[in-house]
């Protein structure tokens, strides 16, 4: 059943996400099923029509994509979801949309790989979602919530975000935090700007306006060049501008724990359990994962931090924690569970009285 109210109601975080944007103003959702998040698309069945969208079950999930592209050029809010294969598969439009520089909202329920792998959770979905899983050279705004309220918030947020850099967001949640149920106070329905207010997009030039033109495709001699020297200016200003990350007890952690979504929940308790065994154990919790924060990292390690990191994938936001420690040398330790594996609490404080006993 929609939900209607703006009253505090349980759901999960699949119909989070998808109610966060219908109140935000999408008004466009095309999808293909796929475990875990097939409740998205169910919902938004019954959900766009009660606010005067349009619901398409696509033929594909490359259709699918296709489908945001097209209603982003003419400046609708959008939205599509999936999960491991079939963001892989979405991944030549994504390219598109971001060498269009069109807003959308992509949302990935990650679930467990290489493969088809299973549709347990994971997060071995990081490298795609941050490094540009199309071809070119290009980024897409990553948002990573670890709550169903946070969940829905960061989709209410998304495509004002997405507008006001056009650029793509991608949400990056799980299959635990897709699925889970938790209390969420619904955010208001927001006022969407006008179509026609939007800079690209295509309402159509007979009014006498400069006519407009959306494209990927540069073909003489220099150009794509040159918009790819563009691009990267903006990114560089968003890198400046962007990151977003809380911390739990890190201002005088001797030990950082640095984990998203759910990996995040489970450390948190964990860090929560070695400070009351003594240890001084704190959490930065990324909730951009591109950009990624680098500043409270940096600021551990100047001070003489030990770093843990813990991922339900071999080890892949590591890398970022080792790009942003860079010149700023400090123990780095990783803790991981992949293939559907999650890690306990007791197994990442185990980790965290290693560390301290070292």
């Amino acid at each position: 059943m929609a939900v209607k109210t703006q009253e505090k109601v349980l759901v999960t975080g699949n119909v989070a996400a998808a109610e966060g944007a219908v109140r935000a103003g999408c008004r466009f959702y095309f999808g293909y099923p796929i475990t875990p998040q097939n409740d998205v698309p169910e919902y938004m069945s019954a959900r766009m029509p009660e606010v005067g969208g349009t619901f398409v079950q696509a033929e594909s999930e490359l259709a699918a994509i296709s489908l945001v592209h097209g209603a982003a050029a003419a400046g609708a809010r959008a939205m599509t979801s999936s999960s491991g294969p079939g963001l892989s598969l979405k991944q030549e439009g994504i390219s598109y949309l971001a060498g269009s520089e069109l807003p959308a909202l992509i949302l990935n329920v990650q679930r467990g790989g290489p493969g088809l792998g299973d549709v347990r959770c994971a997060q071995g979905d990081y490298f795609q979602a941050t490094r540009g899983g199309g071809h070119g050279d290009y980024r897409l705004i990553v948002l990573a919530p670890h709550t169903v309220q946070e969940t829905c918030d960061l989709a209410h947020e998304a495509f004002d975000l997405a507008e006001t850099w056009r650029c793509p967001v991608l949400i990056l949640s799980d299959q635990q935090l897709g699925q889970m149920m938790e209390p969420v106070r619904l955010p208001t329905m927001k006022d969407v700007p006008r179509v026609q207010d939007h800079p690209w997009a295509l309402t159509g030039a007979a009014g006498g306006r400069e006519r407009r033109i959306v494209k990927s495709f540069y073909w003489r001699p220099g150009e794509l060049e040159g918009f790819n020297q563009r691009l990267r200016a903006k990114y560089e200003t968003m890198e400046n501008e962007l990151p977003r990350w809380e911390e739990d007890a890190a201002d005088d952690a001797e030990i950082i724990l640095v984990a998203y979504g759910t990996s995040a929940r489970i450390t948190r308790d964990a860090t929560r359990a070695a400070r009351d065994a003594g240890i001084k154990a704190g959490l930065v919790r990324p909730i951009t994962l591109w950009p990624f924060p680098a500043e409270p990292l940096v600021a551990a390690a100047k001070r003489g931090a030990r770093f843990l990191v813990v991922e339900m994938s071999w080890g892949q936001m590591i890398e970022d924690v080792k790009l942003a420690l860079y010149g700023h040398p400090a123990p780095l330790d990783l803790y991981w569970r992949a293939g559907g594996g999650v890690p306990t609490v007791h197994e990442v404080a185990e980790q965290i009285q290693r560390i301290a006993r070292e």
